[in-house]
């Protein structure tokens, strides 16, 4: 199965893909590299150590704000230690505390309803993703997203739905600006969190059946 646009990208370009620790970001990390590109990986550190008070028994479910941080990192280390791929974690705490959970805690308390995952999207993720595009001068940057990038007739980039309903995740990215877009590859978009899963399993990746945070 042929994963994305042949031509897009090129052999030899250089990717940096924002990493999680799950199947989806592991796999397009993993095939761009097969593809003949020279893959990055980062991954954001967010989380600062706190858990709710009067937790008791409860156990935290697994989240990009959560212990399982730890284990997705050592997951991401490893991955990219066995497949020679370069690989950095970036420390967001204080900015995603600034942007992110204030900005959460602010909105509820105002009696409306947030949205953490654009706002961390567009004010963390891409930025970060983007410093690190600057910095090894690389030709684009990638995800694991459900969604695809349409460049317009007019030369805009548009965000779109990607082929599955149950996994698009455009509500969290579409205000993503004009240069994110365009810099940015989400090869995932083009197929069912099914069809991913059966690519990771014929090519032996160990997060195949990883479930979903």
């Amino acid at each position: 199965m042929e994963f994305f646009d042949e031509n897009l990208p090129k052999n030899g370009d250089t990717v940096v893909v924002g990493l999680s620790g799950g199947v989806d970001s592991t796999l397009t990390a993993l095939l761009l590299q097969k593809k003949g590109c020279k893959v990055i990986g980062v991954t954001m550190s967010l989380w600062d150590g706190r858990v709710p008070e009067n937790l008791g028994d409860k156990v935290l479910k697994p989240s990009c704000y959560s212990p399982s941080e730890v284990t997705n990192i050592e997951e991401c280390a490893k991955f990219c230690k066995e497949n020679n791929i370069e690989y950095h974690v970036v420390d967001v705490k204080k900015e995603y505390n600034d942007c992110v959970l204030e900005y959460f805690k602010a909105e509820y308390r105002s009696g409306r309803t947030p949205n953490p995952c654009n706002v961390c999207n567009r004010k963390i993720k891409w930025q970060m993703l983007l410093n690190m595009f600057d910095e090894f001068n690389a030709d684009y940057v990638a995800t694991g997203h459900y969604a695809r990038i349409d460049k317009l007739d007019n030369g805009r980039y548009a965000i779109r739905n990607s082929v599955t309903a149950n996994k698009d995740q455009t509500y969290a990215l579409y205000n993503l600006t004009q240069e994110q877009l365009e810099k940015t590859i989400m090869p995932v978009g083009e197929y069912t969190k099914d069809e991913i899963r059966n690519i990771a399993e014929k090519i032996g990746l160990c997060v195949a059946s990883k479930p979903d945070s």
